[in-house]
């Protein structure tokens, strides 16, 4: 039995807390997952895990075993990393995943400059604004937006996005402008953005001085993807409410324009985010420098 890679296959279900995930997340067959367990249970002679045939569950000694070895995988993941940090070229493919917008306005248009750096690594993106499961689909890291809600995962913050709310010349021309967000509930048409994990409309939120509004408006049309949304802007089909970046060269060319402007609330925060026990390689470590350093200018 090699012990090392059972101990790391155990914690990974540990984390997944899924055989078949576990086995998804590392690309081994899931009869080589369960089998590496059995051969590690068997050398300790204790029982690490409860399986039944919907559910894995870590025993007391199971725990015990998966919070001692995790400290040993760290350091030596810690002195994997030292040693690749050595090499100028660090290579290898990274799985990240970000929202539609994100991967659009920020992502996207700055990689010619990260791959320029970097020649040796590829990045395999996954775009939506749905949210993803970092262990099971094998995930290196992912963008968020507002508050992190996962404390099993570590994070960096990389900077804080500003609000525009704009309308398309068309829209504007048949609805006339808005004076105050109350006005987006009966008289204006606002877009929804609905979150792609509940299918829930996310309010809009207005704030001025002390005073703060949150709308969820009239609306004719409902999308749960960053770019529809923008896409639904420019057709004239409603106001938006959303992040700056993602429609500031739209604005510069009028094809949107902004209102509502004193009516803004605070900035969105965004993180890297990624599994905390999980083999951070020197492309990752990179990568996510990378990252901070580029959201630095974000406005």
């Amino acid at each position: 039995m090699n012990q090392l890679l059972a101990i790391r296959v155990f914690a990974r279900v540990v984390e997944a807390g899924s055989f078949v995930k576990a086995a998804d997340s590392l690309e081994m067959p899931k009869a080589t997952v369960s089998k590496l367990i059995q051969d590690l249970e068997s050398f300790l002679r204790v029982r690490l895990l409860q399986r039944t045939t919907r559910s894995v569950t870590v025993t007391v000694e199971g725990a015990k075993y998966y919070e001692q070895t995790a400290r040993i995988i760290r350091d030596l993941e810690e002195i994997d990393s030292c040693l690749q940090s050595t090499r100028l070229n660090p290579g290898g493919t990274l799985h990240v995943d970000v929202g539609g917008s994100v991967a659009t306005s920020l992502i996207i248009p700055a990689l010619p400059a990260f791959f320029a750096r970097f020649p040796d690594i590829k990045i395999d993106l996954g775009v939506s604004d749905r949210h993803v499961d970092l262990i099971s689909e094998n995930v290196d890291c992912v963008i968020r937006g507002g508050a992190l809600r996962e404390q099993s995962l570590a994070a960096r913050f990389l900077g804080e996005a500003s609000w525009t709310t704009c309308a398309s010349p068309t829209y504007l021309q048949q609805f006339g402008k808005p004076a105050h967000p109350s006005e987006l509930e009966k008289e204006h048409r606002l877009v929804s953005y609905q979150s792609a994990r509940t299918r829930r409309a996310v309010p809009a939120v207005f704030q001025r001085g002390e005073e703060n509004i949150e709308v969820i408006g009239n609306s004719a049309l409902s999308v749960n993807e960053s770019n529809a949304h923008i896409a639904a802007g420019l057709a004239g089909l409603g106001v938006i409410h959303t992040f700056s970046y993602s429609v500031q060269s739209y604005i510069e060319t009028g094809a949107l324009v902004a209102i509502l402007q004193d009516w803004r609330p605070a900035p969105y925060p965004f993180h890297v985010a990624y599994p905390p026990n999980r083999n951070l390689s020197h492309r990752v470590r990179v990568f996510i420098d990378w990252l901070v350093e580029h959201f630095s200018t974000l406005q």
